[in-house]
C-alpha cells in the first residue's frame, strides 16, 4: 500500500486532506475532521491546541455535542497560549503486525512544552486513538493528591459546585445529559500474588468523583448510546507517577488523567510519549459496548496463525527448574511434545550459558553482560547448540522456543545487547519466539528502553518475532498496553504448592475474557496425574477433572502445557485426537469476538464462552462444572427468540436446534460432571 502524506504549518487557507475508502482526515478553516465509517471527532482548531466540537455516531446518526470551550488535553501547569501549530495526515501501510490505519499528528508549543498528539483511526472500527508525545520543560499537573471530599464544604451556592483541576488530563468529552450509567474496569496483574484479576465499578456519576481502571463505559439512559474510554497503560496499581485514579466523571463530563511521567521526565532534546487513550462509540447494550471496544482491540496486533497462534509446552511447570535442561532432555521433551499434538516447545530458564536467580544453583541477574556469552546455548549442556532439538522440531511440527530475561539494570541501559542477542538467535536457529521474564517498568527510561528493544527485534527480523510477555510478578505492561509485542504469559500455577485448580484457571480466563481478547492470552494446564495425594479429598483438586476438560479450559485462549512432557503417564498422550481437532479451527474461533457465558466459574457451575463471527454464526464453548444437574440453562449473547443450530465439535455433545430465550439462554445437557462440549452454531430465523 502506498504511503500518502500530507501536512499544513500555520497558514489555514489551504485545506490539507487525506481521505480513504475506510477512513479520513481534513481541516478545513477552523475545523479538524477525523473519521471513518462508523465514528467522527470533530474539533474546534484552536492554534493545535484542541477542543473537541462533537463525536458523532455514524451508526445510529447519533451526535454528541462537547459542552466544554475548554482544550480536550490539560496537562502543562502552565498557561501558556498555544503557539506554531501544525498538521499532518498520513495513511500507514499495513504491515505483518497491524492493518493499514489513518495517522493524524497535530503539534504545537505552549511555552517551553511541545505537545504533539497523533491520533489513529482504523477503517472497520468505532474508535479513534490518540498517543500524547511531549519535549521540552514544563511542570505536569498532578504531582499531588486530591483533596479529600470529606474537608470540602457544603453545597449551598453554586459557586461551590465547581471543581479544581488537580490532575494532568490526557484527553476529556462532557456530554449534555444527566442521567448516565458507568462502569469502570480495573485490572491486576502480578499473579503469583493475585488470583482475582477484573473489579467491576458500576456507579451513576454525580459531582466530580476519581475511579481507577483502564476501561470506563458511559451510558446515556435517555437515549441509549454509549460512549467508552480505554487508557492504554499499565494495570493501574503500577503506572507510572500515578496519582490514584485514571478516570474523574462528573455527570457527563469524563476525563482520562494520568500520563504516566512528571515533569522531571520531559527532555529537552527528545520527544517522549505519554500513556495513550481511546474514544468511542457504540449502542447501548453491553453486547454492543464489548464488540465495539473489541473491534479496536484487534487491530493492535494482527492474529497470524502460523506466528500468533499456538499450543505450547513449557517444562516449568513441573519444578525441576533448570536441573534436567539440556541436548538430552530437550530432545525428548520435543519428542513428546510431537506426541501430544503440540505446536511450540518453549524451553524455559536453564539453556543459556549465564544462571539467573532461578536456577538451582542460585545465579544473578546483575550485570548480565560482563559476560557476553551469557544468552548463548551452554555448550556443556548443548554441545551442538539448538541446531538438534530445532532441526527435530521441523521433523514432528513443532517449533523451539525460548525464555529470555532482559537485563533491567540501568534501565534497560543494554538493551541493543538484548535485542542482539535475540537477533542472532532468530537468525542462527529460527527462534522467534521468546517468553519475556523478569520485567520491571519503574521508571519512564525503563519503558522507553524497553519499547526500543522489542522494537528493534521485530525490525531486524522483518515482525517475524512473538513476545510472551509474563505478568506474573513486578511492574510490567497489564493488559492494555505492549499487545502489538505479542501475547500475555499469565500465571504460574504448581500442583507441588496447590495452587493449580482448574476452576481458578478458567474464572481468570472467563472474568478477563470479557473485556481482553481471550486469544492474546497464553493459558496453563498441568500434568494431573502429579502431586495428586498433596490436595487430598478436595472435590476440585485436579486429579478429578480428565485431562481433555483440563485442556478444554485453554481453548478460548493460547493453550500452554505447563509440564514435563516425559512425565506424563501413557494415558496422557490420548489427548493429541483432541488437541489435533482443536487445532483445525483455533483460529476461526479466534478470529471472533470472544466473551463469557454463563454463570462465573466456581467449580460448580454452568459456564463457557462464545465467539461471534457474526451476526450469524459463531462457537460455544461449555462447561459443566461439579454441578447436580445433567442439564443446565446457560444465558448466552443470543438475542431472545433466535433459532439456533449447534452443531458439536469438540468435547461430548449431541446436535441440537433450540430457540433462545430470556437473556439469550440456552438449555444445555452434559451427562457427567466436570465436562464440556464446543458447538459450532448457526442462526436461522
Amino acid at each position: 500500500m502506498k504511503r500518502l502524506f500530507l501536512s499544513i504549518l500555520t497558514s489555514l487557507s489551504i485545506l490539507p486532506c487525506l481521505a480513504h475508502e475506510g477512513y479520513y482526515s481534513r481541516l478545513e478553516n477552523d475545523t479538524l475532521y477525523i473519521g471513518n465509517d462508523l465514528i467522527e471527532r470533530r474539533f474546534l482548531w484552536n492554534n493545535g491546541n484542541l477542543i473537541t466540537h462533537s463525536l458523532s455516531d455514524k451508526s445510529s446518526g447519533h451526535v454528541w455535542f462537547n459542552q466544554l470551550r475548554s482544550p480536550d488535553m490539560n496537562i502543562s501547569a502552565k498557561k501558556d497560549k498555544a503557539t506554531s501549530p501544525s498538521y499532518h495526515a498520513q495513511e500507514i501501510a499495513a504491515t505483518a503486525i497491524h492493518p493499514a490505519y489513518l495517522e493524524t499528528e497535530v503539534s504545537f508549543t505552549m511555552g517551553g512544552l511541545d505537545i504533539r498528539r497523533v491520533f489513529r483511526i482504523y477503517d472497520n472500527s468505532p474508535a479513534i486513538a490518540c498517543d500524547t508525545w511531549l519535549k521540552g520543560n514544563s511542570d505536569i499537573i498532578g504531582n499531588s493528591q486530591a483533596a479529600n471530599q470529606a474537608d470540602m464544604k457544603n453545597i449551598e451556592f453554586a459557586e461551590d459546585m465547581i471543581s479544581v483541576q488537580t490532575d494532568a488530563i490526557l484527553d476529556q468529552f462532557k456530554a449534555a445529559g444527566q442521567h448516565w450509567q458507568v462502569r469502570t474496569v480495573e485490572f491486576f496483574d502480578v499473579t503469583d500474588r493475585n488470583n482475582n484479576l477484573v473489579f467491576e465499578t458500576d456507579f451513576i456519576p454525580y459531582r466530580k468523583n476519581s475511579y481507577r481502571g483502564n476501561l470506563l463505559f458511559a451510558r446515556n439512559a435517555e437515549n441509549g448510546q454509549s460512549l467508552f474510554f480505554i487508557k492504554e497503560a499499565p494495570c493501574s496499581s503500577v503506572q507510572l507517577a500515578y496519582n490514584g485514579h485514571d478516570f474523574t466523571a462528573e455527570f457527563g463530563h469524563f476525563a482520562v488523567t494520568g500520563p504516566g511521567m512528571t515533569g522531571q521526565d520531559i527532555r529537552p532534546d527528545e520527544w517522549r510519549k505519554a500513556y495513550g487513550t481511546v474514544i468511542g462509540v457504540s449502542g447501548g447494550s453491553e453486547l454492543e459496548q464489548l464488540s465495539a471496544l473489541r473491534s479496536y482491540q484487534k487491530n493492535i496486533r494482527k492474529l497470524i496463525p502460523g506466528r500468533d497462534e499456538m499450543v505450547m509446552m513449557n517444562t516449568w511447570g513441573d519444578r525441576s527448574q533448570d536441573s534436567k535442561v539440556n541436548e538430552k532432555f530437550s530432545l525428548i521433551e520435543v519428542e513428546r511434545a510431537g506426541q501430544l499434538g503440540m505446536t511450540h516447545f518453549q524451553i524455559d530458564d536453564g539453556w543459556q550459558v549465564g544462571k539467573s536467580p532461578n536456577s538451582v544453583m542460585r545465579g544473578s541477574f546483575e550485570n548480565i553482560w560482563d559476560n557476553p556469552d551469557y544468552w548463548r546455548p551452554d555448550p556443556e549442556k548443548y554441545p551442538n547448540g539448538l541446531h538438534p532439538i530445532v532441526e527435530r522440531g521441523k521433523e514432528l511440527g513443532v517449533e523451539i522456543c525460548l525464555w529470555y530475561n532482559p537485563s533491567v539494570q540501568d534501565d534497560y541501559a543494554d538493551w541493543q545487547k538484548d535485542a542482539q542477542a535475540m537477533i542472532d538467535l532468530y537468525e542462527e536457529y529460527g527462534i522467534r519466539t521468546f517468553k519475556i521474564d523478569g520485567l520491571g517498568i519503574p521508571t519512564k527510561q525503563s519503558e522507553i528502553n524497553l519499547r526500543k528493544l522489542f522494537d528493534r527485534v521485530l525490525e531486524e527480523t522483518d515482525n517475524a518475532v512473538v513476545f510472551n510477555l509474563d505478568a506474573t510478578a513486578g511492574r510490567r505492561a497489564g493488559y492494555h498496553m505492549f499487545g502489538e509485542y505479542g501475547n500475555i504469559f499469565l500465571e504460574n500455577r504448581y500442583t507441588d504448592w496447590q495452587n493449580y485448580y482448574p476452576y481458578w484457571t478458567l474464572r481468570n480466563l472467563w472474568q478477563l475474557s470479557k473485556y481482553v481478547p481471550a486469544e492474546k492470552l497464553q493459558i496453563e494446564f498441568l500434568n494431573k496425574w502429579r502431586n495428586a495425594k498433596r490436595y487430598g479429598n478436595d472435590i476440585f483438586a485436579p486429579a478429578n477433572y480428565s485431562f481433555d476438560y483440563l485442556f478444554a479450559i485453554t481453548m478460548a485462549g493460547q493453550p500452554l502445557g505447563w509440564f514435563e512432557g516425559s512425565g506424563l503417564p501413557e494415558e496422557a498422550l490420548a489427548i493429541n485426537k483432541l488437541i489435533n481437532r482443536y487445532k483445525e479451527i483455533q483460529h476461526d474461533f479466534h478470529t471472533g469476538i470472544i466473551l463469557p457465558v454463563g454463570e462465573e466459574p466456581s467449580g460448580r457451575s454452568w459456564t463457557g464462552f462464545q465467539s461471534i463471527k457474526d451476526d450469524k454464526k459463531g462457537y460455544f464453548i461449555f462447561f459443566r462444572e461439579y454441578a447436580p444437574n445433567s442439564k443446565g440453562s446457560v444465558e448466552t449473547w443470543l438475542a431472545q427468540g433466535d433459532k439456533v443450530k449447534l452443531t458439536p465439535v469438540l468435547g461430548h455433545g449431541k446436535t441440537i436446534t433450540e430457540q433462545a430465550g430470556r437473556n439469550g439462554s440456552l438449555e444445555i445437557e452434559l451427562p457427567r460432571m466436570n465436562d464440556f462440549v464446543m458447538y459450532r452454531y448457526e442462526i436461522r430465523n
